[in-house]
C-alpha cells in the first residue's frame, strides 16, 4: 500500500468492532483519510447528514473491504473500486474476515453537514452478510 496505515483510531474506537488505524493524507480543501481495518473490522452503521451536497466517497487501496447500505445487498471493495455514499443514507464498512482492508475516505463538503453513529454491526449480521457473497 502507497498510503500510511496511520496510527491507532482511539477517538472514534467506540464505533468500530476491533481496531481500525487513521492517516490524515490532505486536510485542506477536502479531508482525505486512509482508513485501515484489521480482519473482521467494522465500524457501525451510521449516517453522514447534510442538508445539501455531503456524504461521502470511499476508494479501496488495499485488500478486500465490504460496503453495506440499508436495504441494499452487500458488496466488495477492492483496490481501485470507488463507493459514492449520498448524505443521508445509513450504511456500514470494514474488512473481509481474513485480511486487513484499507480505503480513503473523502469527505464531501456541504451544508449542515454531521455524522450520526448508530449501532454495532453484530457478529451475526457480518456472517449473514458475508453469507450472501459467497
Amino acid at each position: 500500500m502507497i498510503f500510511p496505515v496511520g496510527k491507532y483510531n482511539e477517538a472514534y474506537a467506540k464505533y468500530f468492532t476491533k481496531k481500525s488505524y487513521l492517516a490524515p493524507i490532505s486536510t485542506e480543501q477536502v479531508g482525505i483519510f486512509n482508513v485501515t481495518f484489521e480482519p473482521s473490522c467494522r465500524n457501525n452503521w451510521h449516517i453522514h447528514h447534510a442538508t445539501k451536497g455531503g456524504g461521502q466517497i470511499l476508494i479501496g487501496v488495499a485488500g478486500v473491504g465490504l460496503y453495506k447500505e440499508e436495504g441494499k445487498p452487500i458488496v466488495k471493495i477492492l483496490p481501485g473500486d470507488v463507493i459514492n455514499i449520498p448524505a443521508n443514507v445509513k450504511h456500514w464498512h470494514g474488512a473481509a474476515p481474513d485480511g486487513y482492508f484499507s480505503h480513503l475516505a473523502v469527505e464531501v463538503s456541504g451544508e449542515n453537514t454531521s455524522n450520526e453513529w448508530l449501532d454495532a454491526v453484530s457478529d451475526e449480521e457480518y456472517e449473514k452478510e458475508l453469507a450472501t457473497l459467497k
